[in-house]
């Protein structure tokens, strides 16, 4: 788990510059790409500037994303810290440093715009090598391009006309890609590509009236056939006329969670999952039975 964040860490540094060395600061070294991202002998910081790449990295490969320099370019967004005293052998960044040959240490890493702390493994006398791509973040991009939507309702009654107490209600919702699923997209960064497939798990109905439906089907679209037949699948009864709330009508609201799978493609075939959430509403008017012919 804490090499899994240091790498995710540095996949979203990776639209940093390379930092300069001098001889000024206290201890010896003082290390930073600018007057105000100044670090000290035991720091590494870096600040957002547009095409520069992270400190070690080559530039030859996209990032996964680029970090926002805050309107000002010298604003510090990662920083590389020297751990005294060094983590114990069995830590996995050590583990990492071993395996190069031992000479180096383990540095955190801290990236206070996206919350993002982890430890990496530094050789001697080098920058941080090119960051790995952490691929939650580019299933998140994925699912960005999905451009899921929120809930198209097909209620009965209709919202416009009226309903009666007792009478039952048809809950459903249209079943298009991005209103239902299930919808699949992909999407790249450096040489990892993911592709998450979404499809919506649940609907949760908040009808007005204190009641709450969940229904994991989409629901049945009434017809005048049907005549006073209950919903199979996703319905409700109201037992109180819609005056007795604010405003007069209940407010119906309808929330998805889509269920989100995503998995690299090759290599290691990672899986995860991720939740999405969307919501929309509309008003019904709920009326007794005997005010229909008044």
């Amino acid at each position: 788990m804490l090499r899994r964040a240091a790498l995710a860490a540095l996949a979203l540094c990776a639209s940093l510059p390379s930092v300069a060395f001098a001889d000024d600061g206290p201890g010896g070294h003082t290390v930073g790409n600018s007057k105000n991202c100044a670090g000290t002998a035991f720091t590494i910081t870096t600040c957002a500037q547009d095409r520069h790449t992270a400190p070690g990295s080559s530039g030859a490969k996209p990032s996964a994303r680029k970090a926002s320099s805050g309107g000002s370019s010298d604003a510090p967004k990662c920083s590389y810290t020297k751990m005294v005293p060094q983590p114990p052998p069995e830590n996995l960044a050590m583990q990492d440093g071993k395996e190069q040959g031992g000479k180096g240490a383990v540095y955190q890493v801290n990236c206070p715009a996206t919350d993002r702390i982890g430890t990496v493994w530094i050789p001697e006398g080098k920058n941080p090598a090119e960051p790995a791509v952490d691929p939650e973040v580019v299933a998140r991009q994925a699912v960005d391009s999905m451009k899921l939507d929120v809930p198209d309702i097909d209620i009965n009654p209709k919202p416009g006309g009226r309903g009666l107490v007792g009478m039952p209600v048809w809950m459903a919702v249209d079943r298009s890609a991005t209103t239902y699923g299930p919808i699949s997209a992909s999407a790249t960064a450096g040489n990892v590509t993911v592709t998450a497939t979404a499809k919506v798990a649940k609907i949760v109905w908040s009808m007005g009236d204190g009641a709450v439906v969940t229904c994991t089907s989409p629901g049945s679209v009434y017809k005048k056939s049907y005549g006073m037949k209950a919903s199979p699948d996703c319905g409700h009864v109201y037992k109180q006329a819609s005056d007795s709330v604010p405003g007069g009508k209940f407010r119906v609201t309808a929330t998805a969670t889509w269920a989100v799978n995503w998995q690299v493609a090759g290599g290691s075939g990672e899986t995860g999952q991720l939740t999405e959430v969307r919501s929309s509403q509309v008003a019904l008017t709920i009326v007794e039975s005997q005010a229909v012919n008044q």
